[in-house]
């Protein structure tokens, strides 16, 4: 990595939900593909120092290790370092710990099988493996840059006692001028003290889904903010909202780099456009620039389920690239 002069202006970008996926699964999206590949030509235009990316780099990671391997390679392509945290997509949904959710579910009509692909710590062990640590912090010119998944919180896994060693460490760590940190999950939906959502109600689960729940997030916002955390991107909704001032840190709720925006009905000042965030660092501060895909392209030649369907009832035989992926 080149480090600029120590006066002068210097960019980083952010990006997140890109979703690569293959025809060699049983289900593929071209469109998300495309919009991507777009985007990734874009940032390769721009002097930027590195990127960092908030999450869901695969469209099926947590059951595909070939889609790590295909995320890998891809980021290589670019003239910059990528600096990682992984998404549910890549390596498994947060964790619930209730026993009657399904029956409760059918009982609402709901056929989801989200919960079956919970996060596991083999998984996260090997998404480490190709992309590093899952939760990591580092200087760079007098900013520091701190990426956790924060779903781990309430797993009960070894990475949720690292996550909270080194959201502890860092108000403990020498000041910066600026601190940018990243998760993939939101903090929370609207504001910090918001209910626990409840995830066998059917009108609350996409809250429950998107969020991290108490008190989980009480303790989470308050080690940021001891931190000094100026600047925090999530992802994982797919749909921007305009930047939140929360407590001194400017919470970015970002669009996604490929994959279709969600919960955009909610609000009207949604932003369901794909692209990436340009960051420019001055004297005068960190300016903040959404810069919109070359190719906002419809879905087109889509194959395959949509949701969190369950391994047993996967159809590898309707692939359309040979030989189809299997299950890790």
């Amino acid at each position: 990595m080149s480090f600029p002069k120590p006066n002068s202006a210097w960019t980083f970008l952010h990006v997140n939900d890109n979703h690569m996926g293959t025809p060699r699964s049983y289900r593929f999206r071209p469109a998300i593909n495309r919009r991507w590949e777009a985007i990734r030509r874009q940032m390769t235009t721009i002097n930027a120092e590195f990127l960092l990316h908030g999450g869901d780099l695969t469209r099926d990671g947590e059951s595909h290790e070939f889609e790590y391997r295909q995320a890998r390679e891809d980021l290589e392509t670019l003239p910059f370092p990528t600096f990682v945290i992984p998404g549910n997509m890549d390596v498994g949904n947060k964790h619930a710990h209730h026993n009657g959710f399904k029956r409760k579910w059918a009982e609402q009509g709901l056929d989801w099988n989200d919960l079956d692909l919970n996060m596991t710590e083999q998984r996260l062990q090997l998404f480490a493996s190709y992309f590093g640590p899952i939760h990591w912090t580092f200087v760079y010119r007098d900013v520091r840059f701190t990426g956790f998944y924060a779903a781990v919180a309430g797993s009960d896994l070894p990475h949720e006692d690292r996550l909270w060693r080194l959201l502890e460490r860092l108000p403990t760590l020498s000041p910066t001028q600026h601190h940018v940190a990243m998760m993939h999950y939101w903090p929370f939906i609207e504001r910090p003290d918001e209910p626990d959502w409840d995830m066998t109600n059917g009108d609350e689960y996409d809250n429950w889904y998107f969020s991290i729940g108490p008190p989980h997030r009480q303790r989470l916002w308050k080690l940021l903010q001891d931190a000094g955390v100026d600047i925090l991107f999530c992802g994982h909704v797919h749909t921007g909202r305009p930047v939140q001032l929360v407590d001194g840190i400017r919470l970015y709720r970002t669009q996604a780099a490929g994959n279709t925006s969600q919960l955009a009905e909610r609000w009207p000042d949604a932003d369901t456009r794909f692209g990436f965030h340009r960051c420019d660092v001055r004297e005068t501060g960190i300016e903040v620039t959404f810069v919109p895909g070359d190719d906002q392209c419809g879905e087109f030649d889509s194959f395959g389920p949509m949701g969190h369907p369950a391994i047993k009832e996967r159809d590898y035989s309707i692939a359309r690239e040979q030989p189809p992926l299997t299950p890790d």
